[in-house]
């Protein structure tokens, strides 16, 4: 019965017009009738209507359950990938400047973190690794660049540190509560992530440059090789045959041939790794291949992250999440589309990858460590700070670009980081007990971190004098002394911030200078060798407009970088 009814809807659907011209209102046609009367007659009108509805309904169901399956699957996708986002705390330091702040115009700079963790601590990653002696041993972040994308969003800047620099650590605390005290002496930078994880590199990194940190990235072995499978490879450059191995068996095993090869997988991760064969078989031969890396590889994002291309495009996205450890704020897939969407509007051209400015450590037991160069390495971290560009191409902020009484309109804001710290003066001015209330200690520091100014005498009582005239009737001279190159105020508790942030404001010191420490007690000021004499400090030098010779800069734009080759591992 089912069959010979639909064998007749079809029959009379077909005899009733459905052919090109036919249909109600159609030339040569006659009209039906509401009630079913006239030519077309009840047997042959409505069967046809009941059947198109039919087909019609059936189609719409088909859609509909098709639209509700693509769009369950996409959720279920999306809920996938936000569910393989790895996160850990963005700074676990006492110094948390809060994010980056909005210039003028109300854009905002980002600053970001990239670390490259050695972990071995699975099969995939040792396998990689190589050094079984280290094998599920504490990782080290071998790799560390802040990466600064300007308010204006027409610059990017990349700061990398040499694995081997020496510095003070901070204290850092665990969100579990473990307690890693600060450093008594130097560190090697690389084991910072050993004290609590990625949020005690950036402790280490706020620390030494006064630059507020946004967000972190930390990929490990496996991570590089999965990122640079999906991407297709990345092309290299080396100005001879090299081969990366030492009699003894040491090197990253990395053998080339001279000229450009596109690579990926192992390779990949050896070209990152190779200290012996690049340059002068130091650490810092390996951060210049490392930068010509990054750069080419932006290059080749900027080629395969189309949406023209939606299997490549989510081949990358699926690598990138599976490869990295990010901080909280990141931890959504839109918080890191967003963030992608933000780096992808700086040119290749516009992009500066730097290495901190160093010198060989002269100190005891150091020999073939690196220490921050005196006033080179602040420049480019004051440039940083400031939002100048590292090409010497102008400011990132609107004002080197905006014309005349014409405000620049806003760039879009960074991706949410989440709760964000508040700096120590943002609350000083309500907050602030009134001075002859507040206890504040003054230390000599005008000799400066390397001893070569004599300590200028007296000058802790000068500035107590000159706080006491200011109503601090509560300030003492201290007998110790310190070695500051830049005046800085130190608090040791939450409850003090408020009140050192007044000090600071009284004297005439930046908002940057107030930092907590547990070095202190109370609420001490370091006058620094920046302030050895009068009543107000030094108004600073004019910033750099551009990246010291010292910092390497390589542009992104520049695809002719070449790898020179160490003597003795050629082939």
């Amino acid at each position: 019965m089912r069959h010979s009814d639909v064998r007749g809807e079809g029959a009379s659907a077909q005899a009733d017009g459905d052919i090109p011209g036919g249909g109600a209102g159609a030339p040569g046609t006659v009209p039906r009738q509401r009630d079913g009367s006239g030519p077309a007659g009840p047997g042959r009108a409505r069967p046809a209507r009941r059947g198109r509805r039919r087909v019609l309904r059936w189609v719409s169901s088909v859609l509909s359950l098709l639209i509700l399956a693509t769009a369950a699957a996409g959720y279920l996708y999306y809920r996938h990938l936000n569910g393989s986002i790895q996160t850990d705390a963005l700074n676990l330091g006492e110094n948390k400047l809060g994010g980056s702040k909005p210039n003028a115009f109300g854009q905002t700079p980002l600053n970001i973190l990239l670390i490259g963790s050695d972990a071995r601590d699975d099969a995939e990653n040792q396998a990689l690794g190589g050094a079984t002696d280290t094998f599920d041993g504490p990782p080290l972040a071998d790799v560390q660049m802040l990466l600064h994308l300007s308010a204006d969003r027409t610059n990017m800047s990349v700061i990398s540190m040499p694995r081997d620099t020496m510095l003070m650590m901070p204290k850092c605390t665990e969100p579990g509560g473990k307690v890693h005290p600060a450093s008594k002496g130097l560190v090697q930078t690389n084991e910072s992530i050993q004290r609590g994880g990625p949020g005690c590199t950036v402790a280490a990194w706020t620390e030494l440059t006064k630059i507020p940190i946004d967000h972190f990235m930390m990929i490990d072995f496996k991570g590089v090789v999965r990122m640079a499978d999906a991407i297709g490879g990345v092309p290299v450059c080396v100005e001879q045959n090299v081969h990366s191995r030492t009699r003894d068996g040491k090197g990253s095993g990395l053998k080339l041939p001279k000229g450009t090869s596109v690579i990926q997988g192992e390779t990949a991760l050896q070209w990152l790794r190779t200290r012996y064969g690049f340059e002068d078989g130091t650490d810092i031969g390996r951060t210049h291949a490392q930068h010509q890396y990054m750069n080419s590889m932006a290059r080749e994002f900027r080629k395969n992250a189309k949406l023209s291309n939606p299997v490549k495009l989510n081949s990358l996205a699926q690598a990138a999440i599976e490869a990295m450890v990010v901080d909280t704020g990141l931890n959504k897939i839109d918080k890191l589309f967003d963030l992608s969407m933000e780096l992808k509007k700086v040119p290749p051209g516009r992009i500066t990858m730097t290495t901190m400015p160093w010198v060989y450590s002269t100190k005891p037991g150091l020999a073939g460590r690196v220490e921050p160069k005196a006033g080179e390495a602040e420049d480019l971290f004051r440039m940083v700070r400031e939002d100048i560009a590292l090409d010497g191409q102008g400011a990132g902020s609107p004002t080197a670009a905006a014309s005349p009484g014409a405000p620049s309109a806003p760039a879009p804001s960074a991706p949410s980081t989440g709760a964000q710290q508040p700096g120590p003066t943002a609350t000083a001015a309500a907050t602030a007990a009134p001075p002859a209330k507040t206890a504040v200690t003054v230390r000599n520091s005008t000799g400066g971190k390397d001893g070569t100014e004599a300590m200028v005498k007296g000058r802790a009582s000068e500035v107590a004098a000159l706080l006491a005239g200011k109503g601090y009737t509560k300030v003492v001279a201290d007998t110790r002394t310190g070695a500051e190159d830049t005046s800085v105020i130190r608090y040791a508790t939450d409850a003090q911030a408020a009140d050192a942030a007044a000090v600071a404001t009284a004297l005439g010191l930046p908002a940057a200078s107030v930092q907590k420490s547990d070095q202190v007690a109370g609420i001490v000021v370091f006058v620094g060798k920046d302030w050895r004499s009068g009543s107000t400090p030094a108004a600073p030098a004019p910033a750099p407009t551009k990246a010291p010779d010292s910092a390497h800069a390589l542009n992104g734009d520049n695809d002719q970088a070449c790898m020179a080759i160490q003597p003795g591992f050629t082939w």
